[in-house]
């Protein structure tokens, strides 16, 4: 392995001296997916110049693609990995000793560390999950909606789940936080996003509030509610401006409720997301697109890079001005089903 990388390293370099362009490879890092190496680029060279024989790179070293970067002062050279290592949600769950409350895993990010996101924190709120079809959107929130289900109690934690397509989420029936049935149905799911918008003024109209993450009443306690929509442009047409009106307002006014969206599109345009990003969508998981366009839209900043992403479970997570990348956690059905059972005997 050391001696291919290396290999490598010697034939990137020699692309760069073929145009005149004396840089150095310092390094590098492996992820389950692809395998980056680090470049000192000399005084003087145009990071721009470099980026432009990006294919000329993945050319001579027979990669489906190359991506170049700037990182932390080195421009990075990012060669996808022939045999990807997969990474599961329970290897994951191994590795992490203490999850805090209604903290869902993503997956694992470059440098080998889990990712984890906190729906309770006010810099999160409610997630907007955007990219092509088979970039892994169906899956990942498939495992946010376990590792939640894992880590927290029904009477803490009720979800609801809507998945018109009856492929994707359908799994979790009969889970025992779920706040009804997984809505397969325009009717069932414009029922459940009332149900969660009756369930916000309710909490509005008796003072409920957030205390230690927790939600308090008049000396009781409520659990967060959160709402999982698995293709929101699909939910749009077939739901109507009903939708749009409630999204907005479960978007706008959930945070103190204690309602919380997370919601995935594969069509991240102004025409589908417009209205509701606006609403407030804090944070934003972004997957393979097809336009630099898309990439700004869904990930609301510019120059993201996500219209480069591999797919298959290559993300990015845009949140408070960050972005991280990292690759999604994956979970079986059957280990889903496995999971429901034991949880209802729990």
């Amino acid at each position: 392995m050391r001696g291919n990388l290396e290999l490598q390293a010697r034939k990137i370099e020699m692309v760069l001296a073929s145009h005149r362009i004396r840089a150095r490879v310092r390094g590098g890092t492996i992820t389950p997916r692809y395998i980056l190496f680090h470049l000192s680029p000399p005084l003087g060279v145009k990071v721009e110049k470099i980026k432009a024989l990006a294919e000329e790179i993945a050319l001579f070293l027979g990669a489906p693609g190359c991506r170049i970067y700037r990182r932390n002062g080195l421009l990075s050279i990012e060669i996808p990995r022939r045999n990807p290592s997969p990474i599961t949600l329970s290897s994951l769950c191994l590795r992490l000793k203490d999850i805090p409350p209604y903290s869902s895993i993503l997956g694992m990010d470059e440098e080998g560390s889990p990712i984890l996101v906190n729906i309770a924190s006010p810099d999160v709120t409610h997630i907007l999950v955007a990219g092509t079809t088979g970039c892994g959107k169906t899956e990942l929130l498939r495992t946010m909606i376990s590792s939640l289900a894992l880590y927290n109690l029904p009477k803490d934690l009720s979800l609801g789940l809507v998945d018109l397509k009856g492929k994707g989420l359908k799994v979790f029936e009969g889970l025992p936080h779920l706040m009804g049935p997984v809505a397969t149905e325009p009717e069932s799911a414009l029922c459940l996003l009332r149900k969660a918008l009756e369930e916000v003024e309710r909490r509005d109209r008796e003072g409920i509030k957030p205390s230690g993450g927790r939600l308090k009443g008049d000396g009781y306690y409520v659990p967060r509610v959160v709402v999982f929509v698995d293709e929101l442009a699909e939910l749009r047409i077939l739901g109507g401006k009903e939708v749009d009106l409630i999204l907005t307002r479960i978007a706008q006014r959930g945070r103190e409720a204690g309602v919380h969206l997370v919601v995935a599109t594969q069509k991240p345009s102004l025409e589908v997301i417009g209205s509701l990003a606006r609403a407030n969508f804090p944070v934003r998981i972004v997957g393979k697109v097809t336009t630099p366009e898309e990439a700004r839209v869904a990930s609301g900043i510019g120059g993201s890079g996500a219209e480069k992403l591999f797919g298959r479970g290559d993300f990015l997570v845009v949140g408070c001005g960050v972005v991280v990348r990292f690759q999604a956690a994956m979970i079986k059905p059957e280990e889903i089903k496995e999971m429901v059972e034991r949880l209802k005997r729990r």
